[in-house]
């Protein structure tokens, strides 16, 4: 799908403003080829807060009156996860490109219907999906495409907090750990960063198999479970067959008894790398001639470099820098809907795993996955 070519700049509107849709605002606000035209939220104070902040000439408190604008190219929809389907949806029919948060939606079925209506409606859809964009991931992903790993067959995905559950351990709302607005919980929310990250890394592998359980065991404050009804995992565990011949492991916890735990890594018969948590946090590890190596790098140097070499570099440093390049048509498009496409499978197959005490196959996801999208 090609970009809107040779526009200097680009209209957006913004649908949903909490903190992310802030966020967004004020990452547009720092562009100058960025005009922000409309923005939408049912919540009156918040609309009007952002609009008079952000000098936006159109508020509304119905999204579908944002989308009538025609000089609007493309919107951004930060809502909650069962919200991002069948808005997404209705800005695609109605002629937009869409920038949705991450997860692509709160079921495979959803992301499913989301990626189709892009398709049919030959516009772009993008997830936000920051991890892709780290110095680490670009490294990684040159060592990988120079072959260094060798034929790749094993990867774990890793993401981990003490104590990070969301409105039940003070911060955050309670939206994000009620399943009819979430979905789910730790493996949407935050797995979606590091499988994406580490799906990325192998091409984006559809897949196979997956077998996993989730868990909710930990105390937590009461009052605010009896208000909040958490009704998601804290942690998820799973292992899944890949396309090629790849095993992956996935671990995520907003929280568990540990003082951390091992970071992501890719694996392969010449070589391996690992990722921390930390965006520069990567070594790649191999053996040679009875060698045994482990190598850190100057990533600030090679981050300084691909600025110097690539005049479109900057198209690579966020997914708000991305998605705007892509816009101008600088820059292909990195497929992260198709990457949190593959994440939602995999993770709705932890889910049913976990359901029926079984391996689940790719097939059985998808005939059996339902939408849990909410009215709009």
């Amino acid at each position: 799908m090609e970009g809107l070519r040779e526009v200097e700049r680009v209209r957006v509107g913004v649908i949903g403003l909490g903190i992310i849709g802030r966020r967004h605002l004020a990452d547009y606000s720092k562009r100058g080829d960025v005009e922000v035209v409309a923005v939408a939220d049912v919540d009156r104070g918040a609309l009007e807060n952002s609009a008079k902040q952000y000098n936006v000439p159109h508020a509304y408190t119905d999204f579908r009156q944002l989308l009538k604008h025609d000089e609007i190219q493309a919107v951004d929809v930060c809502l909650h996860n069962n919200l991002h389907a069948p808005v997404a949806v209705e800005a695609l029919r109605a002629g937009k490109h869409v920038f949705v948060e991450k997860p692509l939606a709160g079921s495979y079925a959803d992301g499913r219907a989301m990626l189709q209506e892009a398709r049919e409606n030959r516009r772009m859809l993008f997830m936000q999906l920051s991890t892709v964009f780290r110095v680490q991931t670009k490294a990684a992903k040159t060592i990988i495409d120079q072959g260094r790993l060798g034929r790749i067959f094993l990867a774990r995905s890793s993401g981990f907090r003490r104590r990070g559950r969301p409105f039940v351990d003070g911060y955050g709302t309670k939206f994000f750990v009620m399943k009819q607005w979430a979905g789910g919980g730790a493996l949407l929310d935050m797995a979606v960063y590091h499988v994406g990250q580490i799906l990325y890394l192998l091409g984006n592998p559809k897949p196979l198999r997956v077998k996993g359980r989730v868990f909710q065991e930990m105390p937590m404050n009461e009052e605010r479970r009896r208000e909040s009804g958490f009704d998601v995992e804290e942690l998820g565990v799973g292992i899944a067959d890949l396309q090629g011949g790849i095993t992956m492991e996935v671990f995520e916890a907003w929280a568990a008894n540990l003082s951390g735990v091992e970071g992501s890594y890719v694996l392969g018969s010449l070589g391996g790398i690992k990722l921390g948590e930390e965006e520069k946090a990567l070594s790649y590890h191999a053996y040679m001639q009875e060698l045994d190596g482990d190598v850190t790098f100057d990533l600030d140097g090679f981050n300084f470099r691909r600025h110097a070499y690539n005049p479109n570099e900057d198209a690579f440093d966020s997914p708000v820098n991305h998605w705007v390049a892509a816009l101008q048509g600088r820059v292909q498009l990195v497929p992260t809907a198709e990457i949190g496409l593959n994440h939602l499978l995999l993770a709705e197959g932890i889910y049913r795993s976990h359901l029926l005490g079984r391996e689940v196959a790719a097939e059985e996801i998808d005939e059996t996955s339902t939408s849990t999208a909410l009215k709009v």
